[in-house]
């Protein structure tokens, strides 16, 4: 039999991938136009934070952090494929940001700073999607930001370790994830 913790991961798989099927089939309509750069940042961001989350401890909890990572690398492929526009100065800045969040890692052994630049220049990577929802708010889907921050609220629940290192990153992206969602619906009325 399975334990709570892992029924609250397999659940946020479930969640993710239901999130995702609906943002893809989104862009394949092209309704839903995501910033490549966006996705990108926050591909590498959520690498960062899923291995520092399993180097802690995170268990079942990590999972949804690990599913996101693969997905939003995925997108950022296919949207850069389909992307009309150019990069700029904050998705470069952002970009540069992540992967200086590896160094610091590297460099002080310490996943906690890691995690907490993962959340700053995820924070930024935001930044052009929030911008784009202003102008375009019908280019993006609401639904796959709102069930992603239900996605990291249930990996909250799955955590099986509660340390700083584990629960920050999907504490922080629960929110940014609703704050869209409520971002997109409220431009769209």
């Amino acid at each position: 039999m399975l334990d709570d913790k892992t029924l609250l991961g397999i659940l946020t798989i479930i969640i993710g991938v239901l999130s995702y099927m609906l943002y893809f089939f989104g862009i394949f309509e092209c309704k839903t136009k995501p910033d490549p750069y966006s996705w990108l940042i926050w591909g590498v961001l959520a690498t960062i934070a899923f291995f520092a989350q399993s180097a802690s401890g995170g268990g079942a909890g990590a999972w949804a952090t690990a599913l996101t990572a693969a997905v939003c690398l995925i997108i950022a492929m296919v949207s850069y494929a389909r992307y009309e526009g150019k990069i700029k100065k904050v998705d470069i800045i952002s970009l540069v940001g992540a992967l200086l969040a590896i160094v610091i890692w590297r460099l002080t052994e310490d996943p906690l700073w890691a995690v907490i630049m993962a959340i700053v220049i995820g924070g930024i990577g935001f930044i052009p999607t929030f911008q784009k929802i202003f102008r375009k708010p019908r280019e993006e889907t609401a639904t796959t930001y709102l069930l992603n921050g239900i996605k990291f609220g249930v990996a909250l629940l799955a955590l099986g370790s509660l340390t700083p290192v584990t629960w920050l990153y999907p504490a922080a992206l629960a929110f940014m994830n609703v704050s869209l969602a409520a971002t997109i619906f409220l431009r769209r009325m």
